[in-house]
């Protein structure tokens, strides 16, 4: 793997180098073939600069990839061998055993795991401390057909100060370069909240004639939440929230800061560098900012005035059908009872 061969080539990695390593070691080492695994960790064994996210990730693959890295690596804390053991299994904890060096808290916890094949190599490590030795070189030792790259980048470090120093100054930008593949391009908006042709057109008519209401309802349904939405980012009479709407909709800039000065006056003087105060508010926003706080706000908008079943009325009772059920019912019976009463 050429990104190993350029990291192990560095003799004092930056923070930074460290922390690009780290994001992409993981998803180079899943596309690499088995071999190249094997030799990828069989070079960073030796590396003393390894990152503990990447140690702790070589050592819980299987072991017939993670054994030279678990006998041989210095990158491994006490903490991150006792959780390999005790996840991985026996395998792993059989190769803890074979390192040159191991803290009492390390043998403690192989020994408290109750493996007989755990608490062997630890005993015979003790007797015969040569035969270890041959035995982790025999495993740490590079396969014959080692890759030519590898054997170069170690030759480099016999090259004078000067083009060493050019060797890792072009690593270094290598490695910035594969960075650069892994993260978004500014202009990538797969996925991501954006206008279309139509309404920016029409968003830009209704500001040129100052159609604050039009403007709204064009906005609302742009954004798919409700015009209280849009009404509430026009109040704010700074122009910042409607500023972080648009350009979290990723508009075009000259129209966004048209739409800005006609909206909003303040924004259309120019400062000392002849920029209006709109353009200066537009460069300073972040797009991936403004993108995070209006997917805020509109779930804020959804759960305020989410579309909810309206209760159907009860019809009330007509008047004359109540005043027909109070009627009683009178037979021809109960009429004359009543003429004789009178």
């Amino acid at each position: 793997m050429a990104t190993v061969t350029s990291f192990e080539s560095l003799s004092r990695p930056s923070r930074s180098e460290l922390r690009q390593f780290a994001e992409l070691f993981a998803p180079l080492f899943a596309a690499s073939s088995e071999e190249a695994r094997r030799d990828a960790v069989a070079a960073l064994s030796q590396s003393p600069a390894i990152p503990p996210a990447v140690a702790f990730f070589i050592g819980s693959q299987p072991i017939a990839v993670a054994a030279p890295f678990l006998i041989a690596s210095p990158c491994l804390s006490n903490d991150a061998l006792i959780t390999i053991a005790r996840s991985q299994g026996v395998n792993h904890a059989r190769a803890i055993a074979k390192r040159e060096s191991l803290s009492p808290i390390v043998i403690d916890a192989l020994v408290g795991m109750r493996y007989d094949t755990i608490a062997r190599p630890i005993t015979e490590r003790r007797e015969l401390p040569a035969a270890a030795i041959e035995a982790m070189s025999t495993v740490v030792a590079p396969p014959a057909d080692t890759p030519v790259e590898t054997a170069k980048a170690e030759d480099d470090f016999l090259l004078p100060e000067e083009a060493r120093a050019a060797r890792e100054e072009e690593l270094r930008r290598r490695i910035k370069l594969l960075a650069g593949h892994m993260e978004r391009q500014s202009d990538d908006r797969q996925g991501l909240r954006q206008l279309s042709e139509t309404h920016a057109a029409l968003l830009v008519r209704f500001a040129r004639a100052r159609e604050a209401t039009l403007f709204a309802g064009v906005l609302a349904d742009a954004l798919s939440a409700s015009r209280w939405l849009a009404q509430r980012i026009m109040l704010d009479i700074s122009g910042q929230q409607l500023a972080t709407t648009l350009k979290g909709l990723f508009m075009d800039e000259a129209e966004a800061v048209f739409v800005l000065e006609r909206f909003y006056g303040h924004l259309a003087h120019e400062q000392l560098d002849g920029a209006s105060r709109a353009t200066a508010m537009w460069l300073v926003l972040d797009i991936d900012e403004c993108g995070r706080r209006l997917e805020a706000w509109r779930r804020a908008d959804g759960y305020t005035y989410a579309e909810r079943p309206v209760a159907q009325p009860v019809e009330a009772p007509a008047p004359h059908a109540t005043e027909e059920a109070e009627r009683p019912f009178r037979t021809s019976a109960s009429m004359r009872r009543a003429g004789r009463g009178r």
